[in-house]
């Protein structure tokens, strides 16, 4: 059975150490992404996020490796009851840009690896867009975006 993987990637125009920065900084990131994190990442650490729109919901997140400033990689519950693993890696590219390239995974082709892959393959390429609007123009894209989802 073929397995379903999540990839996505997005350009930024500011230097590797910078979004590097944006990532595994809750200041930051509470920012652009998150409401708030617990504390910074650190390999072999674990935090805790919470949502905007969920601020009852808790997701821990186990930091597996971080290799500063051009990998992060984390395990979480990627689908209920299933941790999966998540790999961020930062290329730094000509003119002080980054590549940010996301990968999650794998889940089992069925309806729920389906299910995963649309909703996780969305949440990817929104965060990245809210990491690029907050970097390059200190706009926070995230803040009552998904507000109508509080009651779902």
């Amino acid at each position: 059975m073929q397995e379903l993987e999540i990839t996505t990637s997005l350009q930024i125009s500011k230097p590797i150490t910078e979004v590097y920065e944006a990532i595994v900084d809750p200041a930051k990131m509470s920012k652009y992404f998150i409401a708030q994190g617990s504390e910074r990442m650190q390999e072999g650490k674990s935090v805790e996020w919470t949502f905007p729109e969920f601020p009852d919901m808790i997701i821990k997140v186990k930091i597996i490796r971080l290799k500063s400033p051009e990998l992060i990689i984390f395990e979480w519950e990627g689908s209920k009851g299933i941790s999966l693993e998540v790999n961020i890696r930062l290329e730094g590219r000509p003119e002080n840009t980054t590549l940010v390239r996301v990968s999650e995974g794998k889940m089992k082709d069925s309806e729920e690896g389906i299910i995963w892959l649309k909703r996780n393959t969305e949440g990817w390429a929104n965060f990245l867009a809210c990491l690029k609007a907050y970097l390059e123009y200190d706009i926070n894209l995230r803040k009552g975006a998904f507000d109508f989802m509080r009651n779902n």
